[in-house]
């Protein structure tokens, strides 16, 4: 698509009288590019006075003036452009069915996880991609892989990690992986905080949020971005969209942008754009909000006692503006919200909050992703198997790794067997997740 719209613009700027550059980066050596800010010249246009105005109405609809002529070719183009779109689309589409069409049910279900490299190969420690990573993705294609401090060595140690981890994947599935981590800024950092890495580090996210300017959150996740791309990595936990309502709040105290809603939003779609333009896809967390809470479900049960009504006017405000700008990740959080769905049920297995709200209500189709299940407000309520099997039946896509995979991924094989769990519903995570790992390709 992108190829085409190049095309249509050369046209277009030519018919015009202007001239345009394409540019292709190396298929091997990424060369990081930064943004250019594109500004033009204020226009200044005077008030037209009567006399001006009478005269205009007075030309004839039959009078073609050049003017006319260069917004018809415009409008033409316009339209070729967007037909040409839909017709990338449609070819999206095509190839995701037919992706689709090729999987059996056990590779369906294996993409719908990310796990440490350690929840994959067995391995206590894993920094390298060696045969043991080789065997666990041929009996196991997940959909990808999420890294911690322990993982990271060096730039060179990572960056022959994640290529050879990629290599694998394609070879048995000829899919990509989503090669994750929490790359936030400010105070959760894997790789700018390990002191391995000669990469910037940043200030808390707060006092990002109280200079009030988006182009600092943007610098933020394009400088991310770039060093993430760099290093092999494709999908940024982050930013943060939390909004701090609860001054008790300690989960994202030191991570949230702020207090204010609006302020929230601007800066989280800024960082997002950031990552975005580096090739770095980013996953907005953690709906429908950890603001209001006071415990920390690291620990344990946590909730918030607000309406539904209460969370839009100020925690769900960034969120919605995510979607509204196309973001297409986003991670629930093991929050309960008793007075939105009558239990104590956590979010992130809750069809109230994930299929009603997050996509009936707010018209999300993006990848919805758990947080970590490691987390006792999981564990100490839900066996692996029935986590996983609620988490899908509540329509989310991707289990973000499990206490216990096997487990987790037998269990929804299971449900799919015992028919508590369609295949349809399986097709319908797995699609959205082939629509970005084709685009991935597509853009390689």
């Amino acid at each position: 698509m992108k190829k085409m719209l190049g095309v249509l613009l050369a046209a277009v700027i030519f018919a015009l009288g202007g001239c345009g550059r394409e540019t292709q980066a190396d298929p091997v050596e990424t060369v990081v590019i930064p943004p250019v800010n594109m500004e033009t010249d204020d226009q200044q246009e005077k008030e037209p006075d009567q006399e001006e105005v009478s005269d205009r109405e007075e030309i004839s609809d039959h009078s073609k003036t050049e003017s006319d002529e260069d917004q018809e070719q415009i409008v033409e183009h316009s339209q070729i452009a967007d037909a040409a779109e839909k017709g990338e689309h449609a070819d999206l589409s095509q190839r995701v069915e037919q992706k689709l069409a090729e999987m059996t049910l056990a590779e369906k279900v294996a993409q719908m996880f990310i796990l440490t490299p350690e929840s994959l190969t067995g391995y206590s420690q894993v920094t390298q991609a060696g045969p043991s990573t080789e065997q666990a993705l041929e009996q196991y294609p997940v959909g990808g892989l999420v890294y911690f401090s322990a993982n990271l060595e060096s730039a060179e140690q990572v960056k022959k990690m994640t290529a050879g981890q990629q290599q694998y994947a394609m070879k048995r599935i000829g899919l990509p992986l989503f090669l994750a981590i929490d790359e936030e800024g400010g105070a959760i950092t894997r790789i700018a905080s390990s002191g391995l890495f000669d990469v910037p580090s940043f200030e808390p996210m707060p006092q990002i949020g109280a200079s009030k300017d988006p182009d600092r959150a943007y610098e933020v996740g394009s400088t991310i971005g770039a060093y993430l791309d760099e290093l092999g990595f494709n999908l940024d936990f982050a930013p943060v969209a939390d909004v701090l309502t609860n001054d008790q709040n300690t989960v994202v105290k030191n991570r949230s942008f702020g207090t204010d809603p609006k302020l929230v939003s601007k800066m989280v779609r800024a960082q997002l754009r950031g990552l975005q333009d580096q090739g770095v896809y980013g996953c907005v967390k953690h709906f429908p909000g950890h603001g209001a809470t006071t415990a920390d479900t690291h620990a344990g049960y946590a909730y918030t006692d607000k309406t539904w009504e209460q969370l839009r006017e100020s925690e769900l405000i960034p969120f919605a503006d995510a979607i509204g700008q196309g973001v297409s990740f986003l991670m629930v959080g093991h929050i309960s919200l008793p007075a939105v769905t009558g239990s104590d049920e956590p979010a992130s297995c809750s069809e109230t909050i994930i299929q009603e709200k997050l996509r009936d209500t707010m018209g999300y189709d993006g990848i919805v992703l758990t947080d970590g299940l490691k987390m006792k407000a999981i564990t100490d309520h839900y066996t692996s198997a029935q986590m996983a099997v609620k988490f899908v039946q509540a329509g989310g896509d991707i289990l973000l790794e499990p206490e216990n995979f096997q487990a987790a991924y037998d269990g929804i094989l299971q449900a799919v067997a015992d028919g508590t769990i369609s295949e349809e519903r399986i097709d319908e995570s797995v699609r959205r997740i082939l629509r970005i790992k084709l685009s991935i390709l597509e853009e390689e």
